[in-house]
């Protein structure tokens, strides 16, 4: 796994935008600008790729460090810090919350209560009746094999 992968992941996982991973840098007195930040998020093939060096990594790891935890004077909890991200994070407005999933019968009448479904239409079928007076004779899937291994018995 490429430098650039870890850094990917934890901006995944800790929902980081660019301007908060340069902050975060900045406290470990680590400066970037946000386009060569952007540099090692694009694609491998992007004529503007750059691969992220383990300076910047080594960094940005001990930066998190004390973004999260704080210093020895002034400790924070990290749970908080990472609630504050996600409170942080902007709705999109154009995206509606998917609807509860709630399974239609396929026949309208069949899922009314107050009457019974109707004989005529698409969905009438004949009941299945299992008929227990006639059993079917058993038929032998597999056949019984005698092997010869080429030795004969007497």
């Amino acid at each position: 796994m490429t430098n650039n992968d870890i850094l990917k992941k934890l901006r995944v996982a800790l929902m980081l935008r660019d301007d908060q991973i340069v902050e975060i840098l900045e406290l470990v007195d680590f400066r970037i600008s946000k386009s060569e930040l952007g540099a090692f998020f694009r694609a491998e093939d992007h004529e503007n790729y750059m691969e992220c060096g383990d300076q910047v990594l080594r960094n940005f790891l001990n930066g998190l460090v004390i973004h999260l935890r704080g210093t020895k004077e002034n400790p924070k909890n990290p749970n908080d810090v990472l609630a504050k991200h996600k409170a942080e994070i902007p709705k999109k407005e154009n995206t509606k919350e998917r609807p509860e999933f709630k399974a239609s019968p396929k026949d309208a009448e069949k899922g009314r209560g107050d009457k019974a479904p109707s004989k005529s239409g698409p969905a009438a079928k004949k009941p299945f009746k299992k008929n227990n007076t006639k059993t079917a004779p058993k038929v032998q899937v597999v056949e019984k094999v005698v092997y010869k291994n080429g030795k004969n018995k007497k």
